[in-house]
């Protein structure tokens, strides 16, 4: 739900689709990932507390009984805690019905809050954090400027976890390519089960034109997986998932080739076998569409 008319497209987490979208940044801080086509066209800025105090009392009255409200754009943890409990505070008074607060949280923004500031965000209504893992391989995060190490994503997502935040974190399948598939699927593997996220949603990468890594593949400097190659990745990433607390896992997103829903550890087996049937398909094809050597 967005009722605000500043500048750029807006973004949200498939899951925020009945949230109140308010946008207390503009665009987002890092906006240099390669294979990102969002943010691209806003220029970076922190909303002034009398803009989005102005659009609280408007939102509110407009939509009194809202339950759900998303914290906008790339990175609102980017804001001094003592703003973002101020903002927390007002929206809690102006939506009596308010259930939770969301937002996107960078790794760099989450790792210079304390955990202190964290669980003051937490007690404020901060529900869910959704943090863009991306890859766990270092190789992947520095191909695609993601700007951080697997170490410190890590070090991030686990501080959201011993905050008491719910995390929901985001990977991308063939994000390394031909060239680092089977990296990116052990070492993302790896960084899931260090994390242990509440949630996990995995995207399929989409070349989005005028982004640097569609040119990258046009150039012939990079080569994205075929169909096949992504289901033999994402095989490869839920077999090496170990996770100890329970993890909602999804591939629902309409980037993928196969969408699948299940809880891990518990339905890791169920995972497993349905991607299995569907490379069964792909080996028994005769067209050159399904030949894992094709370029995708």
């Amino acid at each position: 739900m967005y009722f605000d008319n500043a500048e750029g497209m807006v973004f949200r987490p498939p899951s925020e689709a009945n949230s109140l979208i308010l946008r207390v940044t503009i665009g987002c801080s890092h906006n240099a990932c390669t294979f990102c086509g969002m943010y691209h066209d806003t220029a970076f800025r922190i909303r002034p507390e009398a803009e989005v105090t102005a659009l609280i009392e408007r939102a509110a009255a407009l939509y009194p009984y809202q339950r759900r409200i998303f914290l906008a754009d790339g990175n609102a943890l980017i804001l001094p805690t003592d703003r973002l409990l101020k903002i927390m505070h007002h929206l809690a008074q102006a939506f009596p019905k308010l259930a939770r607060i969301t937002c996107y949280g960078g790794p760099h923004d989450i790792l210079r809050k304390t955990p202190e500031e964290l669980a003051a965000l937490r007690n404020a209504g901060l529900h869910i954090i959704y943090l863009g893992i991306e890859s766990g391989d270092d190789e992947v995060l520095s191909a695609v400027n993601k700007g951080v190490t697997a170490a410190q994503m890590s070090a991030a997502g686990q501080k959201v976890i011993a905050a008491g935040i719910k995390l929901s974190g985001m990977i991308i399948l063939g994000l390394g390519g031909k060239d680092r598939t089977n990296g990116h699927a052990i070492n993302t593997a790896k960084i899931i089960n260090e994390i242990n996220p509440t949630m996990l949603g995995a995207l399929t990468l989409m070349l989005h034109e005028g982004s640097p890594m569609r040119q990258a593949a046009e150039n012939g400097e990079f080569y994205p997986l075929s169909p096949y190659e992504l289901m033999l990745e994402l095989k490869e990433m839920v077999a090496h998932i170990n996770v100890t607390q329970p993890c909602i896992f999804r591939s629902t997103h309409i980037s993928n080739f196969l969408p699948l829903a299940g809880t891990l550890p518990k339905d890791k087996d169920l995972l497993l076998t349905a991607i299995d049937q569907v490379l069964d398909v792909f080996r028994n094809q005769t067209s050159p569409t399904y030949n894992a050597r094709n370029q995708y």
